[in-house]
């Protein structure tokens, strides 16, 4: 008996601060996000409601549910009151919401600008705690023919196969390709290994009558655009 009340279990709330009958008769708008976590955890610990334990599971992350994503399953299990179901329930869902943005983005059919590029690959490529090298093929209307990751690890010219690159453009009727690249510490200043990156592919391309239209650097929450920074 002792052990059920002193781990504050939602059930035992007053009616008000139950995140569970507040979303079910207010909506789930109206929730902030630790009650949205609280929910998923159900119980606190000793010391803490659920809401109070996942205010602090947020703050130890500045608040950033993007940041919360990243956490592993042990890292979530330091929390008291945090076992492992209730860290993979966290993670889960998480999962389930960058997926689903993820789906959302990928209905874009057409590539308008650097920000448009940036939104569809900030899901594939944000959240990464490695560097991935992606490319974006475009027809003459800037429409989206097909995406592909061309490395994983550093990014250097020896990593990527321009004869491939090409090889892809050719075969599927591109006349325009946009690159990509992620950077996990969140800098977004370009390397000397992306500028002679981007230089060897734009040479090549131009042999083929393809252009490179742009180079993003993408991090968590921005981008660096070589095009709008006019080093294109």
């Amino acid at each position: 008996m002792e052990e059920n009340h002193s781990k504050l279990s939602i059930k035992n709330w007053a009616n008000d601060d139950r995140p569970r009958e507040k979303l079910l008769h207010k909506g789930r708008a109206v929730l902030s996000d630790a009650e949205l976590i609280a929910i998923l955890i159900g119980s606190g610990n000793r010391d803490e409601s659920a809401v109070q334990l996942s205010k602090r599971i947020l703050a130890s992350v500045g608040n950033n549910l993007n940041e919360l994503g990243k956490l592993s399953i042990n890292q979530l299990m330091k929390f008291k009151g945090i076992g492992e179901a209730k860290a993979i329930g966290i993670a889960a869902a998480l999962e389930v919401g960058r997926r689903r943005r993820g789906e959302e983005i990928a209905n874009v059919k057409k590539i308008s600008s650097s920000r448009d590029a940036f939104e569809l690959l900030q899901p594939i490529l944000g959240e990464l705690p490695h560097e991935e090298f992606w490319i974006i093929y475009l027809n003459n209307s800037n429409k989206i023919l097909f995406k592909e990751q061309l490395s994983k690890g550093g990014i250097t010219g020896t990593l990527v196969d321009v004869r491939l690159v090409m090889k892809q453009a050719l075969e599927h009727g591109a006349v325009g390709l946009i690159l990509a690249h992620n950077h996990p510490s969140s800098a977004l200043k370009p390397s000397q290994a992306d500028k002679q990156l981007t230089h060897k592919l734009k040479t090549a391309a131009e042999v083929l009558d393809i252009k490179v239209l742009d180079h993003l650097i993408i991090t968590q929450k921005a981008y660096f655009s070589f095009a709008d920074e006019g080093i294109i």
